[in-house]
């Protein structure tokens, strides 16, 4: 494949490509700070890929596209041929019916993505000065790996509004959607958030951090060299637990946390909690340049409020106290907005091969992004922050 004399090349493990190669597209941020992204790093997809998360007999195949232009690899993006579509965030079970209803095949389908992690991040990783260029050769390139191998569609979730705007400019079906980001403005402090907040909701709040402290034991906060594998051990406890009820099956494996605790400790948070000498629940949080990221939770004990103590007000505590912009709590939950979490738009850009059916999906994508403008707007007008300077204090 190329454009102007860009070759992009598919690799199907990332020991094809060496680390430093691969973050200098996905996080060149990171020779000075912490990447912007912790997902979109090469030790982080490389944990997914060695744990076995992906790969073999998980319906997520590597399918890695790189652009060189000449030695020199200037964008990556991380893609999978697709059996299902499980772990996405970003549902299209019912593009999947109506197209096999109608007789076709949609899977395998290529997802541009970060395999379990709804969290809106670059999608096509550009050195800097080739973001144009870049983006470009590797929309034509997932293109043509799909429609050269007769996959029904090419589906790009999570990327940021400005990639929307620029696939939809390329021909690309754009979607919407919503989940609830925690945004820090200047507060001072925990209680500087909470005086933002109108009377009753900050009552809620306080009542609510109080009633989790009546669990009988005491939060902790480990990252990095603190983190220490008995951690890990409780951790997979929690995990499993939580994926058993939710997905059937976790996605991910144990072995993923032995890599996490060797290449990953630095970019997560942890919080746990124990009691009597036991580590009964934790949430793994991943630490970017300006943003934490909510990933997991788990438990062995119900405790009322610890869950809305250990995912979202311990990690406005970090927040704050870290200089982040913003938390990330995951995909779905309305009730993060009594919490202090609102809603916003999140992105996704589609290709499908069949005109007609294309033609039908960017009919409804029409409507559903009015739904999601009209959501968005009803909820963000239920928020628990103040809506005059005047109200309640």
């Amino acid at each position: 494949m190329s454009n102007q004399q860009i070759e992009i090349h598919v690799l199907t493990s990332l020991s094809d490509i060496s680390e430093a190669e691969w973050d200098a597209c996905a996080c060149p941020e990171s020779n000075e700070s912490r990447p912007i992204d912790p997902f979109t790093t090469h030790r982080f997809l490389k944990a997914l890929e060695d744990s076995g998360s992906v790969g073999t007999g998980t319906g997520w195949t590597p399918r890695y596209l790189v652009a060189y232009s000449g030695e020199m690899a200037i964008a990556v993006t991380p893609a999978y041929a697709k059996t299902h579509s499980q772990g996405e965030y970003v549902f299209d079970y019912s593009w999947a019916h109506a197209y096999e209803r109608a007789g076709g095949r949609y899977y395998p389908k290529l997802q541009i993505s970060v395999p379990f992690t709804p969290a809106t991040g670059r999608r096509f990783l550009a050195r800097p000065g080739y973001e144009e260029m870049g983006q470009s050769a590797l929309v034509q390139g997932a293109v043509q790996l799909a429609s050269e191998n007769q996959l029904s569609s090419l589906h790009i979730t999570y990327c940021t509004e400005a990639e929307a705007e620029a696939g939809r400019a390329m021909g690309l079906l754009h979607r919407t959607s919503q989940q609830f980001h925690w945004e820090n403005t200047d507060y001072a402090n925990f209680d500087a958030f909470l005086a933002s907040l109108a009377a009753r909701k900050r009552k809620n709040i306080r009542k609510e951090r109080a009633t989790a402290q009546t669990f009988g034991g005491t939060i902790h906060q480990f990252t990095g060299d603190q983190i220490e594998p008995e951690h890990w051990d409780a951790f997979w406890t929690f995990y499993q637990d939580t994926g058993a009820r939710k997905w059937g099956t976790p996605y991910l494996t144990r072995a993923f946390f032995d890599i996490a605790q060797e290449t990953l400790r630095d970019d997560i948070l942890l919080v746990l909690a124990e009691r009597n000498g036991r580590w009964i629940a934790g949430a793994m949080n991943m630490i970017g340049k300006g943003t934490l990221y909510g990933r997991y939770w788990g438990c062995t004990e119900d405790h009322a409020c610890l869950h809305f103590e250990l995912c979202y007000y311990q990690a406005i505590d970090y927040a704050i106290t870290h200089g982040q912009t913003r938390v990330e709590a995951g995909a779905q939950g309305d009730h993060k907005l009594a919490r202090g979490y609102l809603p916003v738009t999140t992105h996704s850009l589609h290709w499908i091969a069949d005109p007609g059916f294309a033609n039908a999906v960017e009919k409804y994508l029409v409507a559903e992004r009015e739904a999601v403008d009209n959501d968005i707007d009803v909820l963000t007008s239920y928020g628990p922050f103040k809506k005059s300077s005047g109200e309640e204090k």
